[in-house]
């Protein structure tokens, strides 16, 4: 599964999984106190730097929210209440990490079912249907589009449907744990055309 983003920077996933693996390491030496302190310094930084995420999301939806009141009276530029990012939180979220991040503590602004649409928009390759969603389980069933798949050779196809919705959905919606991914209906048999030439001329 693929935890680079579009620019090189490592994911929310990679990063989390590398934090674990020090902290596995720590407790295999058998010093607790090191593992336990290891672990508080995750958790104040954790705390910290999400905070100021959450502090960034709000001064920029008031701003726009304020702005929009500013010049039109009512408050339908984006911001608080109005159901939509403003601008300017919509160009973060159109990045990777930061969308990653902002999941990650909980900060998004639209729920897991868009965010589901949004990571199977960005897999143009393999098209897939949405059949439901468990929350309690994290269980998303989707069903590949006919004629989706195609091999241009790039680097998105390289990798199975299975792998790259997975990779998708892991930095958009990590509430999905596990993908069951249905083979496309099979599509029905095209109709027979009978071709009906014209009469020789003379023929009776």
């Amino acid at each position: 599964m693929n935890t680079v983003t579009q620019g090189g920077a490592p994911s929310a996933e990679q990063t989390g999984r590398r934090v674990e693996e020090v902290l596995d390491r720590l407790a295999a030496t058998g010093d607790r106190a090191a593992g336990a302190a290891a672990e508080e310094l995750v958790r104040a930084l954790m705390d910290f730097y999400g905070a100021g995420l959450a502090r960034a999301v709000a001064l920029l939806d008031e701003g726009a929210d304020a702005g929009a009141r500013t010049s039109t009276g009512t408050g339908t530029g984006g911001g608080p209440g109005t159901g939509r990012p403003s601008p300017a939180l919509a160009r973060l979220l159109d990045d990777e990490l930061v969308a990653g991040l902002l999941v990650l503590h909980d900060l998004h602004p639209y729920d897991v079912t868009t965010r589901i649409r949004q990571a199977l928009a960005a897999v143009p390759d393999h098209p897939a249907e949405v059949l439901g969603f468990d929350p309690g389980t994290g269980i998303l069933r989707l069903r590949l589009e006919a004629g989706g798949g195609g091999g241009c050779g790039c680097a998105s196809t390289a990798q199975s449907p299975q792998q790259s919705i997975e990779a998708a959905l892991a930095c958009l919606a990590p509430e999905v744990t596990t993908v069951e991914l249905e083979a496309p209906e099979p599509r029905a048999p095209e109709p027979v055309l009978l071709q009906i030439g014209a009469r020789p001329a003379g023929a009776r």
